[in-house]
């Protein structure tokens, strides 16, 4: 697309900043230019769309996800058409254009089955889709644990320091962006205790080093204090869910001070404990419970100690990703803090320097909203109040 003025906006620059009236210029994908006030005058060839009324942000940017189709689809009933294995791959389409028309233009694939986020990549890159810009772990590197029986090829389990700096080159020959690990047991599998550390110090230390060493970030499953300081202390990029720190204040500040990132995923304790409640054993919806207070209680407890937070669903469907942006503001963040928690953050999180904000030379990925989310977040869950997504300064089709 050519150029592109939007006049008369207000923006969130997703770095807290605000500015009333602002005319942005956008050209080759970029913003090329920010002025308060409507002084800019538009040259031959120039698209002018008139914002008034309207609240001009970056796009979200969602650091944990998972781009698998098998929670979207209707169960199969008994005598119904078997589904063929391609049909999972329309489904990741769709959920694809979903995700780019509620304004959700950079996801962070944290496991995803059977190679779903890998394929999606490509078909996006390849045009054949439309998409979000995706970042993905190919598997997780776990150690032989009950897990690896229910998420089968989400894993790839590995034992020993050997054989994990094997499975990091593995996930980085399969073109992966970053290397995610289970530090402790998941709260979704009822063989597993969360509480303590599923990988040894050496072994999480030997991810680190070799991620690091070839370029690469790491993310990591964390619910138990155990686990979960192994993977602060050893240089773990992000921790994902990490609802144990408020029991560690010092693992906190020496997050903020090794300017670690927390993904507290509060809406995949909501998904356990009540949400979809009826698909989990009831040992596990209790145990959920108990975890999602856990979780509220270091939200309040990153934030008070200055740790990055970034927005993180890990839940269904994708689409409805904002759901968790609303919820850490009911959970203490502002909604400013929201938002930046949705954006620039996320996006420095993932190792992103050009995106996640409104400035000048950053990719146009902007999202314009009907309305104030800092009065009302929830104008991002609403997808008629969703004027107009830009994907690198193109409008993206909402059909």
């Amino acid at each position: 697309m050519g150029e592109l003025l939007l006049t008369n906006a207000r923006v969130l620059d997703g770095l807290g900043g605000e500015i009333q009236n602002a005319t942005i210029r956008l050209d080759d994908g970029r913003v090329a230019e920010i002025s308060p006030g409507a002084d800019v005058v538009p040259g031959p060839g120039f698209e002018v769309m008139d914002l008034s009324g309207k609240t001009l942000m970056p796009a979200l940017v969602d650091a944990h996800v998972h781009l698998s189709s098998y929670e979207t689809l209707p169960p199969l009933l008994r005598g119904e058409e078997p589904r063929a294995d391609a049909v999972h791959y329309f489904e990741l389409a769709n959920i694809a254009r979903n995700l780019i028309r509620m304004g959700i233009l950079t996801v962070r694939d944290v496991g995803s089955m059977d190679d779903h986020a890998l394929h999606l990549r490509q078909a996006i890159r390849l045009g054949l889709s439309a998409g979000p810009r995706i970042l993905t772990c190919a598997r997780i590197v776990s150690a032989t644990s009950p897990g690896c029986r229910i998420f089968t090829t989400m894993y790839r389990p590995a034992d020993g320091v050997d054989e994990i700096r094997k499975a990091v080159r593995e996930q980085l020959a399969m073109g992966a962006d970053f290397v995610k690990i289970m530090a402790t047991g998941a709260r979704s599998v009822v063989l597993e205790d969360p509480e303590p550390a599923q990988l040894t110090r050496e072994e999480v230390r030997t991810v680190v080093e070799e991620a690091h060493r070839l370029g690469k970030r790491v993310a990591a499953h964390a619910e138990g204090s155990g686990g979960t300081r192994i993977a602060v202390e050893e240089g773990v990029d992000t921790i994902e869910h990490g609802l144990s720190l408020h029991r560690t204040p010092e693992l906190l500040d020496l997050m903020a001070e090794q300017d670690q990132t927390l993904v507290p995923t509060l809406s995949t304790f909501h998904d356990v404990s009540e949400d979809h409640a009826e698909k989990y054993p009831c040992t596990l919806v209790e145990q959920a419970k108990r975890q999602r207070e856990e979780a509220y209680r270091t939200l309040t407890a990153a934030r008070e100690a200055g740790v990055r937070i970034a927005m993180g669903f890990d839940s269904y469907p994708l689409g409805e990703n904002a759901r968790e942006l609303a919820r850490m503001v009911e959970g203490g963040l502002t909604p400013m803090q929201g938002i930046v928690a949705a954006t620039s953050a996320a996006a420095a999180a993932l190792g992103l320097e050009d995106v996640g904000e409104v400035r000048v030379g950053a990719t146009a990925d902007l999202l314009v909203v009907d309305g104030d989310p800092l009065e009302d977040p929830s104008v991002l869950q609403n997808l008629t109040r969703i004027h107009l997504v830009l994907q690198a300064g193109s409008p993206v089709n909402a059909a």
